[in-house]
């Protein structure tokens, strides 16, 4: 919007005579009124004329504009001039540096001549700017210097923004918001703005900073970097692993400290470890412990069959005895 605004206002100032218009109150004594040079001011010197019986607009000692019963009795510049009585304004068009000045306006109330009241207002005419030129350099290390000049206009007065907001000194390496002159610093980023303007005109012009990126990592040939980079060289550090490891990498805007895992980051796998060396043992000592019965068990079973032939054995002994004795009997 701002840009489209000022296009219009460089459009205005490069069209006719009349495209530059400057509004002034003057009901109030001693007001400071601007009008651009070779446009148009419009000074408001009453709420409305019709209830005056008389006036007079004198600009320094010149009676220019005489008015009396509701009616003109007498204009001096009346062919680059208007009055509107309805609302009391007073048009001047084509100004130039002659019409800078003192302007007092005499009122009577009635015909008495004792009911009198005089204002009085300067009015000062300026050159509008014409045209804004903005010169960058971005230096090694990603700062940018930057230059802003006017052609034309009166005063003229430089204010830097940047995204809309007035450049702070901590942004800044040299100069200051309203300097012609000023080196942005490093991790200052954005649309930077020169806005150059006077009393009666305002134009704007704008460049993108450097964007340097500030990259601190370890290459794959083992090469360690940290330093300012432009943007093409954003790429340059590796990217996170597929298994999510956190890289020994820092890209950031500003200049921060390498990047490591905290022992809170450390515990996690450290705890995951402990878990499954833990089940692995459970389950290992179950195995053993299976193993350990069912070897007793079978120990137990080969007793109690050992127990059974022996007595199987004796008992055929003592029947072969019982039978020989009673073969021999």
């Amino acid at each position: 919007m701002d840009a489209v605004c000022g296009l219009l206002l460089l459009l205005l100032l490069h069209g006719t005579s009349h495209g530059v218009e400057t509004f002034c109150d003057g009901r109030q004594n001693g007001a400071k009124c601007y009008g651009a040079l070779g446009g148009t001011v419009v000074l408001r010197l009453m709420d409305d004329a019709s209830k005056i019986f008389r006036y007079q607009w004198i600009f320094n000692t010149t009676t220019i504009l005489r008015w009396r019963d509701n009616t003109i009795l007498s204009n001096l510049i009346e062919n680059r001039s208007s009055f509107s009585p309805s609302n009391g304004t007073f048009r001047i068009n084509d100004l130039s540096r002659n019409d800078g000045g003192e302007y007092t306006l005499v009122v009577d109330k009635d015909n008495s001549g004792t009911n009198q009241e005089k204002r009085t207002l300067q009015l000062t005419i300026q050159a509008p700017v014409s045209s804004v030129l903005l010169v960058s350099e971005c230096l090694s290390q990603g700062e940018m210097k930057a230059s802003c000049s006017s052609e034309g206009g009166d005063s003229p007065q430089y204010r830097w923004t940047l995204g809309g907001r007035t450049l702070t000194q901590t942004q800044l390496l040299s100069g200051n918001s309203e300097s012609q002159n000023i080196t942005v610093k490093q991790d200052v980023s954005g649309e930077l703005v020169c806005s150059v303007r006077n009393d009666v005109s305002v134009v704007r012009k704008e460049k993108q900073t450097c964007g340097f990126t500030f990259l601190q990592c370890t290459l794959s040939n083992g090469t360690y970097i940290s330093n300012w980079f432009p943007p093409a060289y954003e790429t340059l550090c590796p990217q996170p692993t597929p298994e999510g490891k956190e890289p020994d990498i820092t890209v950031s805007n500003k200049p921060s400290i390498k990047i490591t895992s905290s022992s809170h980051t450390k515990a996690l796998p450290l705890l995951y470890c402990g878990l499954r060396a833990a089940v692995v043992f459970l389950i290992l000592t179950g195995i053993f412990v299976y193993f350990a019965c069912k070897k007793n068990d079978l120990k137990k079973a080969e007793g109690s069959a050992v127990h059974e032939v022996t007595e199987y054995e004796n008992d055929s002994v003592v029947m072969l005895e019982m039978r020989s004795s009673a073969s021999r009997l």
